[in-house]
């Protein structure tokens, strides 16, 4: 898919793998030519399915000088418990603190309610003779030959990879660093990792839960990223290859490889990033970054201009998940995309997902032997999909086999038309998707409806007007290229390096020069990392943050502090910020109460260039020269309306649409219900009103 018509130059070349699409973006720095592919992941062996997308760009490997690249490896492993057979080295008395974690029970009167279950089993976690005290003194000295002993029986039991944990590492990791050298020197093939490497916060249960998983994920993530490097290599390619983190930085081949658990949601963190361009761009301060694909449906904020950060996660979901200790973007996800499968329950319940047809079989329209009812089944039953225009034409629907498993599955059984059944699936598909915004919007204590939805992903267009309405949303914004718009989002991210320290003071007695100190340590090493992609950035900055409690609290909040705070020590500004932040996420502040400081945070961030974004040209209110004829589709609140379409690359700047309407392009269709209004901006996103009754 072309956007521009000019002469190729050097390229940037970006690839995000989903569970159900593979995604490309090529953009020639010297023109300004950005080009899209797009084509199924191929499971088997991921590299294919890009090289494909590269193919069907237009592009090569050979004539980039940058790729980066998303993927879904990491977290779809976890997810699937799919990982490595891991060992756990752990200081003496704490096997057991993994498995025991916070005796959170978020069901009280769930009778048939199981607890998180680790990733690594109990027979599999060794205690080793070792003690610090929580300042860095050592109380007992590690046992080198206990180390090597212990590392031996886990190979005797067929570990592939081992995790090490040792109790406040986070103040002195001279036990963790001499214990990961003695184990590869003695086993060079493990995949082996320490938790100082990854987090240096206190918790002892988070910190052994993402080094856990770092191990559980490292051989898979590893394994493909060498051979998505030597592929690279093979076909002349000899430029940076970078990988997207779940901040939404990008770090290269080998710390993706070592700490593979930081890139646990790349892809999904591309798009929140491309979305906060958009923001800046139009003028917007404020939106949910809404994304949803062929497997899974993801939220993320942009708040007041930022990001919304978090500094760890529970993947799984707050009943069952296990805790991360790593700062990222916060978002959240839900297992509802296009090929989510709907179906029956005990007591003719329906549900869809979080079970996922896939790429391979595919929604039942696909025609690749899927027989489960998907949500691409429903919406092209509904004629919001149209079977000969489905990525361009380039892929044809097969509409008989997609009635065919609504009727069978859903319809039959609970009495409805095939219509009604498919609408019901929409409509349940589209409510779990609105709880899912109201978990990154409501329990920051911000509403949703304050703010603007961009949605993007393959199916998020289809989707956004629904979910909108249920969450009194205004507007929607579809960017260009949609379907594309993770793979395009990693053109306009950062080099970036995150570290936090816990630093245990109350604000009244911390010291400015303790406080600079540390942060210049931590913005050192993060200008250190840099240093290897310096020749790719433009500039450096910096982000300084705290995690502050009122006294007397157990959990903390993240505050941005600017350093002029620390220039001035103004420690009552410091305060009024942490207030201000308190009141928004809990409702209430204390200003009068006393705070103290749990950890520092610091973001060092190389600057790269990014594409510039063109106005479109500009055309009258009417979109007549877009027009594509019409079809009939159903409507829950208007029944079967036969409904305008517009091909969306002929749109012009200021035309305007009055629903319904459908606007289509390569590998996305918008849909405009009935009433609500769509106007093209000077950039070509389309801003839809949703009407409120």
């Amino acid at each position: 898919m072309d956007i521009n018509n000019t002469s190729q130059g050097p390229l940037r070349l970006s690839a995000d793998v989903g569970g159900t699409f593979t995604d490309v973006a090529a953009f020639d720095e010297r023109t300004g030519r950005l080009r899209l592919g797009k084509t199924l992941t191929t499971p088997a062996r991921l590299v294919t399915g890009i090289d494909t997308g590269v193919g069907k760009a237009g592009a090569s490997f050979g004539a980039a000088q940058l790729f980066l690249h998303g993927t879904t490896v990491a977290i779809n492993t976890i997810l699937e418990r799919s990982g490595a057979r891991c060992a756990l080295l752990t200081t003496q008395g704490f096997r057991d603190i993994y498995e025991i974690g916070r005796v959170n029970r978020p069901e009280s009167y769930n009778l048939f309610f199981q607890k998180h279950k680790p990733l690594i089993d109990r027979d599999l976690r060794f205690e080793i003779r070792e003690r610090m005290d929580a300042e860095g003194k050592v109380l007992i000295a590690l046992d080198d030959d206990e180390v090597r002993r212990v590392a031996g029986d886990a190979v005797k039991r067929g570990v592939k990879a081992i995790a090490i944990l040792f109790l406040h590492s986070y103040r002195n990791p001279d036990h963790e660093r001499r214990a990961k050298r003695i184990v590869e020197e003695a086993f060079p093939d493990l995949f082996v990792t320490a938790s100082h490497e990854l987090s240096q916060e206190y918790r002892e249960y988070e910190r052994t839960s993402t080094t856990a998983a770092n191990a559980y994920v490292g051989p898979r993530v590893r394994t493909y990223l060498t051979e998505m490097d030597s592929h690279l290599k093979d076909t002349g390619f000899d430029g940076s290859f970078l990988v997207v983190q779940s901040t939404g930085g990008l770090f290269d081949i080998e710390e993706a490889q070592s700490s593979c658990i930081r890139m646990l949601e790349s892809g999904p963190a591309a798009g929140v990033i491309g979305s906060k361009t958009l923001c800046s761009n139009i003028g917007i301060q404020s939106a949910i970054a809404f994304d949803m694909g062929g497997t899974t449906a993801k939220a993320g904020v942009i708040y007041e201009g930022e990001v919304l950060m978090t500094g760890g996660a529970l993947v799984g979901g707050y009943a069952t998940g296990l805790p991360l200790q790593i700062p990222m973007i916060d978002i959240q996800e839900v297992g509802t995309g296009g090929g989510s499968i709907a179906h029956l329950e005990v007591g003719n319940a329906l549900r869809v997902g979080p079970e996922s047809a896939g790429a391979q079989p595919g929604p039942a329209c696909y025609g690749q032997g899927g027989t489960q009812p998907t949500v691409t089944d429903c919406n092209l039953l509904l004629g919001r999909l149209a079977s000969d225009r489905f990525l361009g034409g380039e892929m044809k629907l097969d509409l008989a086999a997609a009635t065919a498993a609504i009727e069978s599955k859903i319809a039959t059984p609970l009495g409805l038309s095939a219509v009604e059944a498919a609408d019901g699936i929409l409509r349940i598909a589209a409510t779990k998707m609105a709880h899912m915004v109201r978990w990154v919007t409501t329990e920051r204590g911000l509403d949703a409806a304050d703010f603007a939805m961009i949605a993007y992903g393959g199916a998020g267009p289809l989707h956004a007007a629904m979910i909108a309405r249920e969450l009194r949303i205004g507007k929607v914004i579809i960017p260009h290229a949609p379907g594309h718009f993770s793979a395009y989002g990693m053109l306009f991210a950062d080099l970036r390096r995150d570290f936090v320290n816990t630093w245990f003071k109350p604000l009244a007695e911390a010291s400015f020069e303790d406080m600079e100190a540390l942060y210049g340590r931590m913005e050192k090493q993060g200008a250190d990392d840099l240093v290897r992609g310096q020749e790719m950035t433009v500039g450096i900055v910096v982000q300084r943050g705290a995690d502050m409690r009122y006294v007397g609290q157990e959990h903390a909040v993240t505050v941005e502090i600017p350093t002029e705070l620390f220039k001035s020590q103004d420690r009552d500004g410091i305060k009024q910020r942490f207030d201000a932040v308190h009141e928004t996420r809990y409702g209430y502040s204390a200003p009068k109460e006393k705070a103290e400081i749990v950890s520092l945070r610091s973001a060092t961030i190389g600057l790269m260039r990014k594409p510039s974004l063109e106005p479109v040209e500009r055309g009258s209110a009417s979109p007549d020269a877009a027009f594509r004829g019409k079809r009939p589709v159903y409507y829950s609140d208007g029944g079967i309306i036969d409904t305008p379409t517009y091909d969306r690359t002929l749109l012009k700047a200021g035309n305007r649409i009055e629903g319904p309407a459908l606007i289509e392009e390569h590998a996305s269709t918008t849909v405009v219900h009935p009433k609500d209004i769509l106007e093209v901006d000077a950039f070509g996103n389309l801003h839809i009103d949703i009407w409120r009754n």
